[in-house]
């Protein structure tokens, strides 16, 4: 069953640390988001395969966007 990861928080996509097909274990740090001045950290919410990168380096995103989806 996919899992979608969403933005906590409003920001632009600073990196992206990981690339489709790279098995993540639970709380891997899949990309980082800037925002206010600060680099936060976007977690798998768990184990599995990034299926999905749906944002690239530098785009903007809103709370509640769907940045990864992991199978």
């Amino acid at each position: 069953m996919a899992t979608d990861v969403e933005a906590q928080i409003s920001g632009n996509v600073w990196k992206i640390e990981l690339t489709v097909g790279d098995a993540v274990e639970e709380e891997d740090v899949i990309l980082i988001v800037e925002s206010m001045k600060m680099e936060i950290p976007v977690e798998a919410p768990c184990a599995g395969r990034i299926s999905e990168i749906r944002v690239s380096e530098g785009d903007s995103i809103e709370e509640g966007a769907i940045l990864a989806v992991i199978d």
